[in-house]
C-alpha cells in the first residue's frame, strides 16, 4: 500500500465513516480509503479529531431567527457539541491506544523484519557459499564427466577391438572345429582299421597258439627222450670227469717227477762242466 496518502483523502474518509454513524478508527478509515499505512492514517486521523471541534464551533453561527428559537437551538447545539467533544475525546483516547498498540506492533514487525533481514542475509551468504560450492562441485563433475566420456570412448574402442578379436577367434574356432571333425573321422577310420588288424592278429595268434600246443605235445615226447639221453650223457660225463681227475693226478705226479729229474740233470751238467776245465799252471820264474 502507498505511504504518502493525501490528508484530504483521509479527512474525507473519516467524514464518510462519521456520516454512517460509526466512530472513525484507523482500520475503518483505511477500509474506506482502500489504501494508506496505519502510521500515516493514524497521524492524519489525530489531526481530523483536533479539527472536528473547530468545525463544530464554526457551525454555531446561525441565520437570523427568533430570539427564543435561537437560544434554544444554540443550547441544543452546544449540548450536542459538548457531547460530541466527549465522544471525540473518548474516541481520540481509544484511537491513541490503538495507535500506541499499532506502533508497538509496527515496532515488533520492524524488529522481526530486521531479524528476518539478518536471517535472510545469513541465508543469502550461505546460499552464495552454497552456490560457490555447487559451482566448484559442478566444475569437478564436468571434469569427471569429461574423464568418464574419455574412458567410455576408450572402452568403446576396446570393445570394438574385442569384438574383432572375438570374430577372429570364432572363425579360428570354426576352423579348428572342422579340423577336429576331420581328425575325429580319420581317427575313427584308423580305429576301425586298427581293430580289424588287431582282430586279424588275434586270429593268427590263436592259430599259432593252437599249432604251438600241438607242437608242444610232440616236443614233450621228444623232451622226455632227450631227458633220458641227457641222463645217460651225464653219467658218462661223470665217468669221464673221474678218469680226467685220475689222469690229472698222474700227470701231476709225472710232472713232479720230471722236475726232479730236470734238477738232477742240471746238477750233473754243472759237475761235468767243472771237471772239463783245465788245471791252472805256475808262471815261469
Amino acid at each position: 500500500m502507498a505511504v504518502g496518502v493525501p490528508e484530504n483523502d483521509v479527512f474525507a474518509a473519516a467524514d464518510a465513516v462519521l456520516a454512517r454513524g460509526e466512530r472513525p478508527t484507523v482500520e475503518r478509515v483505511r477500509l474506506e480509503l482502500g489504501r494508506g499505512s496505519p502510521a500515516r492514517v493514524g497521524g492524519l486521523l489525530d489531526q481530523w479529531w483536533s479539527r472536528l471541534a473547530e468545525r463544530l464551533n464554526g457551525e454555531t453561527r446561525l441565520p437570523a431567527l427568533p430570539g427564543e428559537v435561537t437560544q434554544a437551538f444554540v443550547a441544543v447545539w452546544q449540548q450536542a457539541i459538548h457531547l460530541a467533544q466527549g465522544v471525540a475525546e473518548q474516541a481520540l483516547a481509544e484511537h491513541r491506544q490503538v495507535l500506541i498498540a499499532e506502533r508497538e506492533r509496527v515496532a515488533a514487525v520492524e524488529d522481526q523484519a530486521r531479524q528476518d533481514a539478518a536471517q535472510f542475509r545469513q541465508q543469502a551468504a550461505e546460499a552464495v557459499a552454497g552456490r560457490q560450492a555447487a559451482e566448484a562441485r559442478l566444475a569437478d563433475l564436468e571434469l569427471l564427466l569429461a574423464q568418464y566420456q574419455t574412458q567410455i570412448k576408450d572402452l568403446h574402442q576396446q570393445r570394438e577391438g574385442w569384438l574383432y578379436e572375438r570374430r577372429e577367434v570364432q572363425q579360428h574356432n570354426q576352423t579348428l572345429q572342422q579340423e577336429l571333425q576331420v581328425l575325429r573321422l580319420k581317427a575313427e577310420q584308423e580305429r576301425v582299421a586298427q581293430e580289424l588288424y588287431i582282430r586279424g592278429v588275434e586270429d593268427r595268434a590263436h592259430r599259432e597258439v593252437d599249432r604251438a600246443r600241438e607242437e608242444g605235445k610232440a616236443s614233450a615226447t621228444q623232451l622226455k627222450e632227450v631227458g633220458r639221453h641227457v641222463e645217460q650223457l651225464q653219467r658218462r660225463l661223470e665217468l669221464i670227469q673221474a678218469e680226467l681227475n685220475q689222469s690229472q693226478q698222474r700227470a701231476a705226479a709225472q710232472h713232479a717227477r720230471a722236475e726232479t729229474l730236470e734238477q738232477q740233470l742240471t746238477q750233473l751238467r754243472q759237475v761235468a762242466v767243472t771237471k772239463r776245465k783245465p788245471r791252472s799252471r805256475n808262471p815261469p820264474t
